[in-house]
């Protein structure tokens, strides 16, 4: 059956190309898919503006498009097992993790099914009595929606809920590596009641199938989840059309571990932080940032348990952790700790592939840690998107706060503290889009999540996250109308 949806039908790449998909954990075949490229992507286009033009989906009433999207969270939760299993095998990450996103899938549906119908405008006091005053929410168009392999169904739902409960039609183009999900979630969207023509699919490398959707002049919003240089080039090329973007450009972020934390709990949230799904976690605590008074036996801690993770496929029932991606991601990780060692930091666990021969034919890479880092250093300034976290020491709370907020990135962080005051202003003054107090990674659907900074600009998720894809109009209507006399042409007499 071919890959792409475009309209309604299922059709194959203009092209014929295809590409192999491959599981990262020991190399063997998924699947094999259509791989299109530009006109493949215009026709999903043309499609989009049509049924946003023409089709019923814009002007279905917003209570009738939450109803859709909460057959949907049915659906996956009854399809949960398909949708996991498929994740898994893309990406490599453990079978228990897809479980778990499927659950937050299916939550996030929820949340804007019920949403949709709850954001009806308000209307203005005009000061007039002959006259009332609108402020109503519309769909913005048409959106291109970007997604990235990591988290590909999550990161895909975050952007189609809410596109659909505002009433857009859109076209989705995921990561090239993990599209098993995207062409599942087809399938159910149509099962759900999603109309022809709403939601579009094509595959394939971002620079071929992604470009168009940020260059097309009938693309009317674009969001793409991904690396901040692929960002930059998204945001230039919209910028001719002059349409809007929501960019989520990953992050280096802070956990932040003071001496009166509880030594377990902080040590256990800074492997949890930084090693699940191997580091390749936009918002992965990356840069431990511990006070000195406890910095050794804290360290020390850390690295034990970084050395008894134990890596494997996404059906071993022992597996801690998965692979990496790819081999080229692989390589990029490598290269990333072979320049932190150039530049001085101290190698204190992993770096190197794992000697286990029951990994060898996966893209397997130890958790790392480094030492002795400073804030100038590449290993602090930029993402490995891997398991490597780097270390760095604080004498006291304004010496937290500088470091933390010492990088172009702003997505996320946290503080480990038992004083409820100091947790309070530290956190307040962080500058990442979220910040979590003795914990880390969870997120709300109801609850916006983006960054600061070079992380991006625009919010996934919360009431935010539905404004996202809503364009706001005032509506004045003049109950009493005449002449207003305002010019004396309108006076035949004058």
């Amino acid at each position: 059956m071919p890959d792409f949806f475009i309209g309604g039908e299922w059709v194959g790449a203009a092209g014929g190309g295809t590409r192999e998909i491959r599981c990262p954990a020991d190399g063997t075949l998924v699947t094999t898919v259509d791989e299109g490229g530009r006109a493949d992507a215009e026709a999903a286009i043309a499609a989009a503006r049509a049924a946003f033009d023409s089709g019923p989906w814009p002007h279905t009433p917003a209570a009738e498009r939450g109803d859709v999207l909460l057959r949907a969270a049915d659906l996956l939760v009854e399809r949960k097992a398909e949708f996991a299993r498929a994740e898994s095998l893309d990406t490599g990450k453990r079978l228990v993790e897809s479980e778990i996103d499927m659950d937050d899938i299916a939550a996030c549906f929820r949340y804007f099914g019920k949403l949709a119908a709850m954001n009806a405008g308000r209307v203005v006091d005009s000061g007039d009595p002959n006259a009332i005053s609108r402020v109503v929410h519309e769909p913005v168009g048409v959106c291109g929606l970007i997604t990235p392999w990591n988290y590909p169904l999550l990161q895909t739902a975050w952007k189609v809920a809410p596109a659909l409960a505002a009433g857009n039609t859109f076209v989705l183009k995921p990561s090239e590596l993990t599209p098993s999900t995207a062409i599942l979630l087809m399938r159910l969207l149509t099962d759900a009641g999603v109309p022809a023509g709403a939601a579009n699919l094509v595959l394939g490398p971002g620079a071929d199938a992604g470009a168009p959707l940020a260059e097309h002049p009938d693309v009317d919003l674009v969001s793409f989840t991904g690396g901040l240089v692929t960002g930059r080039t998204i945001a230039a090329a919209a910028a001719a059309t002059v349409k809007k973007v929501a960019l989520e450009l990953g992050g280096k972020n802070p956990n932040v571990v003071f001496a009166d934390a509880d030594f377990d709990t902080a040590a256990d949230y800074a492997v949890t932080a930084i090693f699940l799904h191997s580091g390749q976690v936009c918002s992965a605590g990356s840069r431990l940032i511990v006070q000195r008074e406890i910095h050794d036996e804290f360290v020390a801690e850390v690295v034990r348990r970084a050395e008894r993770i134990r890596l494997g496929g996404p059906f071993d029932p022992d597996a801690e952790a998965g692979p990496l991606i790819s081999a080229g991601h692989r390589e990029k990780v490598e290269a990333y700790v072979a320049a932190a060692l150039d530049e001085g930091a101290r190698l204190l666990t992993g770096g190197r592939r794992p000697d286990d021969p029951r990994l060898a034919n996966g893209f397997y890479y130890l958790p790392t840690v480094l030492d002795g880092v400073r804030g100038g250093d590449t290993a602090v300034r930029e993402e490995s998107f891997g398991p490597v976290l780097t270390v760095e020491t604080f004498a006291d709370e304004d010496e937290a706060v500088r470091i933390a907020n010492d990088t172009h990135y702003g997505l996320a962080g946290a503080v480990f503290t038992d004083d409820a005051s100091r947790a309070q202003r530290v956190a307040q003054r962080l500058r990442h889009g979220t910040i979590w107090i003795n914990d880390f990674h969870p997120y709300l659907p109801q609850a916006e999540w983006g960054g600061f900074k070079q992380s991006g600009f625009g919010r996934e998720l919360g009431p935010t996250g539905l404004a996202e894809y809503q364009e706001t109009k005032h509506i004045y209507q003049n109950l009493r109308p005449a002449p207003s006399g305002w010019f004396s042409g309108g006076d035949p007499r004058r």
